[in-house]
């Protein structure tokens, strides 16, 4: 079974959670292109350094989701930040450094969110209403969060579109 990112639910609110995720690292490229093509686009980069990319040869585990966000200060733009999460416990100092110029790694601080999940193909559509009314709860609820969206993706594209599982997270601020 694919390993997951780790975190813990803090309270559930109706429609979405508040969530502590742990600390992590996460493998990165940053891609243009519009949603449907940014995953693809990054993904050939990123499992080649998990399939021996790398300086030391090694293969690492496969953890889920997909991660595909905006970089922060570009919320509505082409750009979009593809990542995979790397297995729980590791430091990027344990990592063998990617041979790949575009893939980066970067440590992640624990980090409060709150998430929304869903099924369905991934379209900007989707994304759009799915981030309207996650970001409309957590007014009504007085969460302040952050202009940033993750889309995360658990499901292999292979897998029909209508039992694909994703979620929304969004940082608080």
């Amino acid at each position: 079974m694919t390993q997951r990112q780790v975190f813990k639910i803090l309270k559930q609110y109706e429609g979405f959670e508040l969530r502590e995720y742990a600390p992590c690292v996460i493998a990165m490229v940053n891609v243009s292109g519009d949603l449907s093509t940014a995953g693809t686009l990054a993904f050939r980069p990123l499992f080649q350094y998990i399939s021996k990319g790398n300086n030391k040869s090694e293969k690492i585990s496969m953890t889920s989701p997909v991660i595909l966000a905006h970089p922060t200060n570009k919320p509505i733009s082409n750009q979009w930040l593809v990542s995979f999460v790397m297995p729980a416990g590791t430091t990027v100092a344990q990592l063998p450094d990617p041979t790949d110029p575009n893939v980066t790694l970067r440590n992640l601080a624990t980090e409060l969110c709150i998430a929304t999940s869903f099924r369905g193909s991934v379209s900007e559509e989707l994304v759009k209403e799915k981030d309207l009314t996650l970001r409309a709860l957590a007014s009504k609820e007085n969460i302040s969060i952050s202009s940033e969206t993750r889309i995360c993706r658990f499901d292999q594209p292979i897998k029909p579109g209508f039992l694909q599982y994703n979620e929304l997270v969004i940082p608080l601020q």
